[in-house]
């Protein structure tokens, strides 16, 4: 039996084929993203079996990112089991995030050619720049985009992306290839966008090499929002520190009534009383002073 394996060749955080183990719970959110999918048949010349290439790049799941530019997959039975270069970018970057109020997938491809076997020299695809953005946050709607360039060269012709359905391309003693163009879905807590799939059929029999038939995804990403409850049961924000309390007069204590206005203090019934002792006194002297006399 012949088996299809796929190998990275850059360095970077994720295997390109891994898939992360650890799901987000439903209720908190969902998000995911992928630079490439493929699902294709390679059928080698004067063999009856069928090889499949299914390769996955950049393929995340919330909370990770992931950032490769070469992908390599090795076919036994094709190009006498050497490795070919099925997608080379200068940028291809997948991230997922989630958090208790959002879940968001973003994919990222520039300067790309995509290579398929049989057609070594020829790319199925080049492209500028593409983008796919899934966004869905508690008390909104799910938002799918994508951002797709004005041209694209499929089998070495230009077409135009006019975003009026899809594009075919035929190329006599080559195949065809068919773009869907700018695929966004949303329900109520699901996004999914998707910026080109294309359909190909590649039979080059002037050029004696394999036949390839099936389906290639570009830039791709999907969400799903968190449930409110889950907002709602989220780690409040730190209160901010409140003034010290004002002073608390002892109970029982007598209230001071502000005498300003009338030029009084608390300090007046004492000198009050002190001026009447005064007096008195005073009288008592004098009183004496004139017996004497």
């Amino acid at each position: 039996m012949t088996v299809a394996t796929a190998t990275a060749l850059a360095a970077g955080p994720l295997a390109l084929t891994g898939v992360s183990t650890a799901h987000a719970a439903d209720d908190h959110g969902r998000a995911s993203a992928a630079v490439l999918r493929t699902d294709l048949d390679v059928s080698p010349l004067n063999k009856p079996v069928n090889v499949p290439l299914t390769v996955s790049l950049n393929d995340v799941q919330a909370p990770q990112s992931a950032e490769k530019t070469t992908l390599t997959a090795t076919l036994d039975a094709v190009n006498g089991g050497r490795p070919f270069s099925v997608l080379r970018a200068e940028v291809a970057d997948a991230r997922a995030t989630t958090t208790p109020l959002k879940a968001e997938g973003i994919t990222t491809l520039a300067h790309a050619r995509l290579h398929v076997p049989g057609l070594p020299l020829l790319s199925l695809i080049e492209v500028e720049q593409v983008t796919a953005k899934a966004t869905c946050e508690v008390g909104e709607n799910p938002v799918a985009t994508t951002d797709l360039p004005g041209f694209v060269t499929v089998l070495g012709k230009r077409v135009a992306l006019t975003g009026q359905g899809p594009a075919e391309v035929r190329v006599p003693g080559v195949g065809e290839v068919r773009l869907d163009l700018d695929n966004t879905r949303t329900t109520a807590r699901n996004a999914a966008a998707t910026a080109l799939e294309l359909k190909v059929s590649v039979d080059p029999l002037k050029q004696n090499v394999a036949e390839v038939d099936g389906t290639v995804t570009l830039a791709e990403a999907t969400c799903r929002t968190p449930r409110p409850e889950v907002a709602e049961r989220a780690p409040a924000e730190p209160a901010e520190p409140s003034a010290p309390p004002a002073a608390v007069e002892p109970q029982g204590a007598p209230a001071e009534t502000n005498l300003a206005e009338t030029g009084g203090s608390s300090a007046t019934p004492y000198l009050v009383g002190v001026a009447i002792v005064l007096l008195a006194v005073g009288g008592g002297v004098l009183s004496r002073v004139r017996r004497r006399g």
